[in-house]
């Protein structure tokens, strides 16, 4: 049996992997869970599941969860802090590790999974965006496996050659084309984006998602670190990768090749198919996703981002072109301004201008260790704080 760790498994990734998991109890066992503060959520996997060991990376819910394990009957270890994710992410049974913890929050543990050599499902796309060569290199020097987990990226590696080893142009492509909803506001006009609230920007309109990945969709600068993440995981530069807002996110990709072909990988919008593909990969396994039937689908459409009402995903092309720590940078502003914005204290149009005010004060020179990449985020989300500050006034 494969030996699962799940880094953030409260979570809508997390959910699904044990979804995922739960359809094939032969195959598959749970080593490790791993949450920030959800109790409730953690308690009731780690009853039906039994991983060996649990983290918290809150210390006083680890205390609760570990009274409510012990009342339960529940042998499972309880560990808390930042150093338990890291061994949740290497433990000696974890022989594959679903790294689903948002945000920066997720690179050490991340980390953790690559340097063990491990088969690691990326699901943390913030890991690649920071400290992308210090991890490509870790991936190269500890053998570990890399299977992306964001439809995107999975939906590429698919429509890819089975032996693609890096390097487009030998395998005949010509360029790969990330597809985006659009978000919830797509066609909200422009003098209303002051106006918009945390509730409005969550509503995504075709995936269930966390609230964070959520306004990322909504600004689609999610779509931004995906091109990040793609150039990283695929060796691609910035301009053989490019973003089409497609409404009914039926198409997750594309990839075209020199001879005119284009392959495009399509599917219900439901992340236990790239999650299965990735446990399983390279055999396939049943998701739970329902089947697609063609004949049912709505007219597919495809349009241009419109780059006034997305300005996110030009900075983060900016950011990315710029190379050394931009998009470190890039990633610690937009997650400073995604959270004052969902408590409240920032306007939603005001998020791209915090980012670009950041990115323009802060320089960004290479950042050649992890140190140098932990150091910069910290610098970042300060000069972020401070400028939160005064776009608040």
């Amino acid at each position: 049996m494969t030996g699962v760790s799940i880094l953030g498994a409260t979570g809508s990734i997390g959910v699904n992997t044990l979804d995922v998991i739960a359809g094939h109890p032969a195959r598959f066992r749970v080593v490790a869970l791993t949450a920030y503060s959800d109790v409730d959520g953690l308690a009731a996997q780690c009853i039906r599941h039994r991983p060996e060991l649990a983290v918290m990376v809150d210390a006083e819910a680890a205390s609760k969860l570990r009274n409510r394990l012990r009342q339960a009957g529940v042998e499972t270890e309880v560990a808390s802090g930042p150093e338990a994710l890291e061994t949740a992410a290497s433990l000696p049974g974890a022989d594959t590790v679903m790294a689903a913890i948002v945000g920066a929050a997720g690179l050490l543990p991340t980390l953790a999974a690559v340097r063990a050599g491990r088969r690691v499902l990326l699901a943390n796309k913030e890991a690649l965006v920071m400290a992308g060569p210090l991890f490509m290199a870790e991936v190269t020097r500890s053998g570990a496996q890399l299977l992306p987990i964001d439809s995107e990226h999975n939906a590429i590696l698919q429509c890819l050659p089975h032996d693609y080893a890096g390097d487009l142009d030998a395998a005949g492509v010509r360029r790969l084309i990330l597809t985006a909803s659009g978000g919830p506001l797509r066609t909200l006009p422009a003098e209303a984006m002051a106006a918009v609230t945390p509730e409005q920007a969550c509503a995504h309109p075709t995936w269930n998602m966390g609230r964070k990945i959520s306004v990322d969709s909504a600004t689609m600068m999610n779509k931004g670190l995906e091109v990040i993440e793609a150039c990283r995981l695929f060796s691609a530069s910035p301009d053989r990768v490019d973003v089409v807002v497609h409404p009914q996110s039926l198409v997750h990709s594309m990839v075209e090749y020199v001879d005119g072909s284009v392959l495009v990988h399509m599917g219900h919008p439901d992340m236990r198919t790239p999650i299965a593909h990735a446990l399983a990969w390279p055999e396939r396994i049943e998701s739970g996703a329902p089947a697609f039937d063609v004949t049912c689908c709505p007219p597919l459409a495809f349009e241009q981002p419109d780059p006034q009402r997305f300005p996110c995903l030009a900075l983060a092309l900016q950011a990315l072109r710029a190379g050394g720590g931009a998009p470190a940078v890039l990633n610690a502003a937009n997650e400073v301004a995604v959270e004052a914005f969902l408590g409240g204290r920032l306007r939603f149009d005001v998020i791209a201008p915090l980012i670009e005010q950041t990115l323009a004060e802060l320089p960004a020179p290479e950042a050649v260790t992890l140190e140098d990449v932990i150091a910069l985020d910290a610098q970042a989300r300060r000069v972020a704080g401070e400028l939160s500050g005064r776009f608040q006034q």
